[in-house]
């Protein structure tokens, strides 16, 4: 305790508040100092402890005093502590609470936690050692009269002078951010014009490559992304705009679909959309409304809405009869199904799998049991 001197509590010009936390006691080695509870702060310049209810009491130490620290664990009864090993006292050492101890290290204990947090900025700060790397001021004096309240002021202009600093370097920041990103998506476009140019060729030499290529190379094409999404900005709003969004819906959408067996959930529908779409991202109720007026646009897709409320994009070619069969057909094969079981032996999600079964259900081709063991399916042989 002896390293600590008085202070008057104020930052100096240099030195920046990183946190602080209150009801921290302070200890003389393992003895309880004879100061009550405060606050304790920690600056990049030093370690400051004020009295909660007296904030005329007010120590400082500087941080180049402490050799290491480790925490200590709270008990039955016990505080977490954080336990600070000191160098030796200065010659040129402030007057302080304590002119001499038999101790070289103080504890904070921390009464209302927080101690987590304190350690990791105190061990940020002697790792970065900013005090060494500014040039600290002299400390900002107390006494009464004009000359006090006029070093007040110096302290603040101070302050208001870093938290200006700060601002100026977070807006260089965003905009260095944004400039970077402007130049990613200029070649992700680039990007998205060659792989349309590549699918092209693909068609015209088809003998040439297999169709296990083609296939795998047309899903890479789909992950690069849309070359020219329809947004609000190109399209303007309302009608318009949903029926260009429906157009491209309908040229993206098809191969996917192809792919899943014809028909997949709209919410399915919307993260493919979007992850092609990149930064102009689609609302929900934007893709909604682009899938309704796929019909009245006579495009290869129908948006269908189960009766249980489920709502799926599906080919047009896609037949009802067929899903009916199949479902039918597997469930016989197996003696009974699952939703789950089901959607393992299609591919599909277990919600399409299971929308299915229900519509064979509903048609009289299946029955169901509903027990603790969840929903399954059987044939219908009443």
């Amino acid at each position: 305790m002896d390293r600590f001197s008085w202070s008057s509590g104020l930052l100096e010009i240099d030195e920046t508040l990183v946190i602080q936390q209150r009801g921290v006691r302070l200890y003389d080695g393992d003895d309880k100092a004879k100061l009550d509870l405060g606050i304790a702060l920690l600056s990049t310049h030093r370690l400051i402890w004020r009295d909660v209810k007296n904030h005329e009491c007010c120590i400082a130490m500087p941080l180049s005093q402490i050799v290491f620290f480790e925490e200590q664990a709270a008990g039955i009864g016990k505080s977490a502590k954080i336990v600070i090993h000191l160098h030796p006292v200065p010659a040129n050492k402030e007057p302080g609470p304590y002119q001499h101890s038999k101790y070289s290290f103080i504890k904070l204990s921390f009464k209302e936690h927080g101690q987590i947090e304190f350690h990791r900025r105190l061990t940020e700060e002697m790792t970065q050692k900013r005090w060494e790397k500014t040039t600290v001021s002299q400390p900002i004096p107390t006494g009464t009269g004009p000359q006090a309240g006029r070093t007040r002021a110096v302290g603040i202009v101070g302050i208001e002078r870093k938290i200006e600093e700060r601002r100026k370097e977070t807006d260089k920041n965003i905009s260095e951010a944004f400039e970077d990103l402007s130049k990613l998506m200029v070649k992700a476009k680039e990007m998205v014009e060659l792989s349309r140019s590549i699918a092209n060729k693909i068609k015209d030499k088809q003998g040439d490559i297999t169709e296990d290529e083609t296939i795998r190379f047309k899903s890479y094409l789909l992950s690069m992304g849309i070359a020219n999404p329809v947004t609000r900005e190109t399209h303007g709003s309302g009608t318009h705009y949903h029926l260009q969004l429906a157009k491209q819906l309908g040229d993206m959408l098809q191969a996917p679909l192809e792919e899943r067996g014809g028909m997949m959930a709209l919410t399915e529908v919307y993260c493919l959309v979007n992850r092609a779409r990149g930064m102009e991202l689609l609302s929900p109720e934007d893709l909604l409304n682009a899938c309704k007026v796929f019909e009245s646009l006579k495009l290869p897709l129908r948006l269908r809405v189960f009766d249980s409320g489920v709502m799926v994009v599906q080919l047009q070619s896609h037949s009802e009869e067929e899903m009916i069969a199949s479902a039918l057909d597997n469930v016989t094969d197996k003696g009974s199904l699952t939703a789950e079981e089901f959607a393992k032996l299609l591919g599909l999600s277990v919600l399409l799998s299971k929308e299915r079964l229900l519509l064979a259900e509903k048609m009289g081709h299946l029955c169901r049991d509903d027990s603790v063991e969840g929903l399954r399916f059987f044939p219908n042989l009443f």
